[in-house]
């Protein structure tokens, strides 16, 4: 009996001990740690092995990664790498971080932890740009220019989780400025991702960023395909190159995108309005899309409206024109030169829309208020589903973005129309009433992303989406 007792006792020790396991999990990592990286755990439970294939870190479906380990109790001791001791962990700024120590009692136990950045990449934490945000590349090598380039990715806050969704993807210039003030040339970002993450949850479908940044000292080159006597240029075909030829196959290969023309568009501002409007004429087999943001045109003369003009339309396109009312006046003058020449390439007027805010400068302040409205404009097939769109086809409101006014169309002439502006958190803060192509005032209603209930002579109609411009 007593052997007996015995035995069962020892199989019930060698159970527990079976199930008594630490599980290390990590719930962020830096901003640049590299797409596709593994994490490896070295400790003392692997003879401190930096590259253990048995030790990779598993990526859960909440973006942590996992490890389960089977240490003795008491003092266990580990560090986190990429592969080897060249890229192991470090501290906020990129320096050197002590062992990690975790008093192990045996019992099972999950640690929760966060890799602060990597010896080798430098200071990595995310700064101010959101979670959702990453570091594609630090070296993304442009074969068309034989130089390297930092590149980010902002990826809808669902990505992980609506796995049948492909999203549209954006292209910007100036990375370094769109996400992270801490990176920001200027001090100043535009903010895209704390845009992009209200619109999401005011239920936008969601859309990809990819920034690319500049260098700064090949800025006027590769954001000018003609030459600038004073200030250089000329590389700005290459760089087009590099982004349709090289970029966007890479980000099609990594991300579930919307690859053909309607789901890519091309933004920028300054002289990355400039090269934008380029590559959006160039190649309008790629970009559908553009936004041109306080555009650089005063750069190239007249070869920007030349340029525009000698490229046929080839299928439907959206470009948004945006200068800033404090800006100089030959930026709005140079901009709509450029826009009347879409006229001569054949695109109809509610292919582009041309704004002047008043008191807008040419600074990243201004771009960051005015990023929103110009998203939901370029990407209308955002702001609802595809099923709202089918039964609002004939019902339309313009101009969206709007300042002052909006006006409706597709019900039946003289129709009675009911509408009630509800804002994101949906409350009613406008109820009023018109008739078909009679206008809706917008007055002191603040600039956002508002939902429109409409009644047609009394009948409820699918809602509508609006964006408010700010004034």
């Amino acid at each position: 009996m007593t052997k007996t007792v015995a035995l069962f006792s020892a199989l019930l020790f060698q159970t527990f001990t079976v199930h008594a396991q630490l599980t290390l999990r990590v719930t962020a990592l830096p901003v640049n740690t590299p797409v596709g990286a593994d994490v490896y755990a070295a400790g003392t439970f692997n003879n401190w092995n930096p590259g253990s294939a048995a030790d990779i870190l598993a990526p859960q479906p909440d973006g942590s990664r996992t490890l389960t380990v089977n240490p003795p109790a008491g003092t266990v001791k580990f560090k986190f790498t990429r592969g080897a001791w060249s890229s192991v962990e470090g501290n906020a700024s990129g320096g050197y971080l002590p062992d990690r120590e975790f008093v192990y009692n045996g019992q099972p136990t999950t640690v929760d932890l966060t890799i602060l950045s990597w010896e080798d990449l430098g200071g990595g934490n995310n700064g101010t740009a959101a979670s959702n945000v990453q570091v594609l590349d630090d070296d993304f090598y442009m074969p068309q220019l034989n130089r390297t380039r930092r590149i980010w990715v902002y990826l809808p806050p669902d990505y992980a989780t609506a796995t049948s969704k492909n999203y549209p993807v954006l292209y910007m210039h100036d990375g370094q400025n769109l996400f992270n003030t801490a990176t920001a040339a200027f001090g100043t970002e535009w903010e895209v991702d704390e845009s992009l993450n209200d619109l999401h949850a005011a239920g936008n479908y969601g859309c990809i960023v990819v920034g690319i940044d500049n260098d700064g000292a090949h800025r006027f080159d590769e954001y000018s395909p003609w030459v600038n006597a004073q200030y250089g240029g000329g590389e700005g075909d290459l760089y087009v190159q590099f982004i349709t030829e090289t970029l966007k196959p890479h980000i099609d290969s990594l991300y579930r995108t919307q690859e053909g023309r309607q789901g890519t568009g091309i933004m920028g501002s300054s002289l990355g309005g400039l090269i934008s409007m380029y590559a959006f004429s160039e190649r309008q087999d790629v970009f559908a899309k553009a936004g041109i943001f306080s555009p650089a045109f005063w750069f190239t003369g007249n070869q920007s409206a030349q340029h525009t003009g000698a490229h046929p339309s080839v299928g439907p396109a959206r470009v948004y024109f945006l200068a800033g009312g404090a800006e100089p006046a030959s930026v709005a003058t140079n901009m709509n030169t450029v826009a009347d020449a879409m006229f001569a390439a054949g695109f109809s007027a509610d292919e582009q829309l041309r704004l002047v805010q008043p008191g807008g400068e040419h600074s990243e302040w201004f771009w960051a208020q005015e990023f929103p409205a110009a998203y939901l404009w370029l990407f209308p097939e955002t702001t609802v589903s595809s099923t709202q769109i089918q039964k609002n086809a004939g019902l339309e409101v313009f101009p969206n973005p709007a300042m002052d006014v909006v006006r409706f169309s597709g019900a039946p002439a003289g129709a009675e129309l009911r509408v009630q502006f509800v804002s994101p958190e949906g409350v009613v803060v406008r109820d009023t009433s018109a008739r078909v192509g009679e206008a809706f005032g917008l007055g002191n209603l603040p600039g956002g992303l508002y939902t429109l209930r409409i009644w047609v002579n009394g009948q409820p109609q699918p809602a509508l989406k609006l964006v408010k411009s700010s004034k």
